[in-house]
């Protein structure tokens, strides 16, 4: 039975069909999740909200041209043509094109001056296999738009969803910058949800390594440290993005949309913390499950090595009239036997009255 690829040889494979290429050639390098790629459209301001799913991307056309905020979401990028066409009605850069079809983007920020390009790490966590499943998410923040593109059906992005159709909020009221900061800030609270899941599983592994540490236990450590460096890479530079986002001088972020900036920097600074002691916590396990293992076979040495020199003597006295001298007065003795018996008994004795108060045992 062939043995199945790993995910980052894969991933490295399919890097590998954009080498040679011009920039901005467009080629998707992540896997299909999705049969048929998923468009749908919110168009809104204070009065009124208009959501509909759509075909074709000529049906963006009236809402590009009206003064409302449009939201276009994009699930399935692996129909290269739909943001081909799609880039050529919003008038995208080809290289930020080229990074949409890219999955394994560094989270980062860039001014085309035109547009903002976010690109963010979405986590899910996979209830079933206890782990964290990670996704690309694209943003581009336009004067009236927002685009955002995923690799699958299914996101965090409801609450917003919620907050559009009901009008609660400021979100009816205010421009797509602010829209663009909905999404970022429910991306980033989903991550203490996922924190708070690996927070369970940690203290989980904590007791069984007090408990009884085991070869799965090892396992369960090493899949944790895995996990833990997938999250510090997908999250770490989100720092460096929030932080482009509130310096950058572009105007379509009003002044008013830094400071809801501001405190999704301060909950990015408190989730890179948490994961940092996540971290050492995890590598402190490994230091932990050797020691456990080594105090469980150190017991054990210790009872065998008693049970060693408690038959030490009784093997010599043994040895001794096992002998077969013709001259060994014991030997005719009546009680002979009972004797050495009792001699070997009390040796025993002895040497474990003396091992306990020596407290070695």
């Amino acid at each position: 039975m062939a043995s199945k690829p790993k995910a980052g040889r894969t991933s490295v494979a399919r890097r590998s069909k954009k080498a040679g290429l011009p920039p901005g050639t467009l080629v998707y390098t992540g896997e299909r999740r999705v049969e048929s790629v998923r468009m749908t459209v919110i168009d809104y301001d204070e009065r009124h909200v208009q959501e509909r799913h759509i075909t074709s991307i000529d049906e963006c056309l009236p809402f590009r041209a009206a003064p409302a905020v449009t939201w276009v979401n994009i699930d399935g990028l692996h129909d290269v043509g739909v943001i081909e066409t799609l880039g050529k009605t919003f008038e995208l850069h080809p290289l930020l094109l080229e990074d949409i079809l890219s999955t394994a983007q560094r989270p980062k920020f860039e001014d085309y001056e035109k547009n903002l390009f976010l690109v963010l790490k979405m986590l899910h966590f996979d209830e079933h296999h206890q782990g964290v499943e990670t996704e690309q998410v694209s943003l581009i923040v336009g004067p009236n738009f927002v685009l955002s593109f995923q690799e699958r059906v299914g996101d965090v992005f409801d609450s917003v969803r919620d907050r559009i159709r009901s009008g609660k909020g400021r979100i009816r009221k205010l421009g797509a910058d602010y829209l663009a900061y909905s999404l970022l800030d429910a991306i980033v609270d989903s991550y203490f949800l996922i924190l708070e899941k690996l927070g369970e599983r940690i203290e989980n592994l904590e007791e069984e390594l007090v408990g009884n540490p085991s070869q799965r236990t090892l396992q369960q450590i090493h899949a944790l440290k895995r996990e833990m460096i997938t999250l510090r890479r997908s999250i770490w530079p989100l720092r460096e993005l929030v932080s482009g986002l509130q310096r950058s001088e572009s105007p379509w972020i009003a002044e008013s949309t830094r400071v809801y900036l501001r405190d999704v920097y301060d909950h990015t600074i408190q989730i890179i913390d948490t994961i940092e002691s996540f971290r050492d916590m995890v590598s402190g396990m490994l230091d932990i499950y050797l020691s456990s293992i080594s105090n469980r076979m150190n017991a054990v040495m210790k009872v065998l090595t008693i049970i060693a020199t408690l038959f030490i003597p009784l093997t010599f006295i043994a040895g001794i009239y096992g002998m077969n001298f013709e001259h060994m007065p014991e030997l005719e003795w009546r009680y002979g036997y009972a004797v050495v018996w009792a001699v070997m008994i009390c040796v025993a004795a002895i040497m474990l009255v003396y091992f306990r108060r020596r407290k070695w045992l």
